[in-house]
């Protein structure tokens, strides 16, 4: 079987990365919960230029937390199936080299050969794509998997799982 896993929201937190740069440099609370429903910089419209810089910021990709269990269950998958990371990596400039970084750190049990960093997601196939955008699952052809992410709560239509542990029993 193969698996397609996106990275950001999924095994990345980008997220909340975009809440804690907004709140060190505006002094400000916002929290994950008060974005439920939408993007990070909706909550503050006043800054969504601000916010969206966070991406061509130097080191942004590259200091992601890692999603709860991505690790582990990540792990066992790849012991399983033939995983491929598939990560749109090509709009920010900094985002390529920072993802293979950021994956020789925190998944280096996913070969170099395994990371697909493209820009445009419909051209995978395979049986499996976890993602947390609902256009990179519409036309993909084998089982979508919605993960969820503050921003796709009121998604439906698809396949959806919370979190790791929620991957680990459907798939292993």
């Amino acid at each position: 079987m193969t698996v397609f896993v996106d990275m950001d929201e999924v095994i990345a937190d980008t997220y909340g990365a975009h809440i804690r740069r907004y709140n060190e440099r505006h002094g400000a609370s916002l929290s994950r919960e008060q974005c439920m429903g939408g993007e990070v910089w909706q909550q503050v419209p006043e800054h969504r230029e601000r916010i969206w810089q966070h991406y061509h910021e130097p080191g942004f990709f590259r200091e992601l937390e890692p999603i709860e269990h991505s690790q582990e269950v990540l792990r066992e998958l790849v012991d399983r199936y033939q995983v491929y990371i598939a990560s749109a990596a090509m709009q920010f400039p900094n985002s390529l080299i920072e993802k293979h970084q950021w994956l020789d750190e925190h998944f280096p049990f996913i070969h170099w050969r395994n990371r697909i960093l493209l820009g445009d997601k419909h051209v995978l196939r395979g049986d499996v794509l976890i993602d947390d955008r609902s256009h990179n699952l519409e036309h993909f052809q084998g089982r979508s998997m919605l993960f969820t992410s503050p921003h796709n709560i009121h998604t439906t239509g698809f396949e959806r799982v919370d979190n790791w542990r929620e991957v680990a029993e459907k798939l292993l």
